[in-house]
């Protein structure tokens, strides 16, 4: 499941995929009804691939909770959003046992259950886990920088000019 450029924008329901990027923000088209929008830098704007989901163990990538629920539903729809917070609660900790009650509100447990429902419906999910990208460790190389003339053979060199 790639979530490199799915959005989530403060102020406007549902999902974006990033499009373009412009001058003064990003053409975004919407997952739920294919509309494009221009958004500007000044927005609040959420990569999913960003956003993460606190453990007792520390934080859990919304890309591991998301493969989690699609192994748990077999790729297909998970419970509504809109069920009670108890079953909510009930279900996410089938998904994500470890999950830090405290911190991880009833409408967090909506969000994500909706993020992944809209995303299982345009056939977003999918079994490949995203490929991380590990930093490249190179070997550091020594430049040489070009030695300066003294000063005074410049001054010398400007005179035989």
């Amino acid at each position: 499941m790639n979530l490199t450029k799915i959005l989530a924008i403060s102020g406007k329901p549902g999902l974006y995929e990033l499009k373009v990027q412009t001058r003064t923000g990003f053409v975004a088209e919407s997952l739920i009804d294919g509309k494009k929008i221009t958004v500007n830098l000044k927005s609040n704007v959420s990569l999913l691939s960003e956003i993460s989901i606190y453990t007792y163990e520390g934080e859990k990538p919304l890309t591991e909770v998301m493969q989690q629920i699609a192994v748990k539903e077999n790729k297909g729809q998970a419970i509504s959003h809109k069920e009670d917070n108890a079953t909510l609660s009930a279900y996410f900790k089938q998904i994500l046992p470890d999950y830090d009650e405290e911190r991880v509100y009833p409408s967090d447990i909506k969000k994500v259950l909706n993020w992944y429902n809209t995303l299982q419906a345009k056939g977003l999910v999918t079994d490949l886990a995203p490929a991380v990208e590990e930093p490249k460790e190179e070997a550091p190389v020594a430049v040489e920088k070009p030695k300066k003339a003294p000063a005074a053979k410049k001054a010398k060199a400007k005179k035989e000019e």
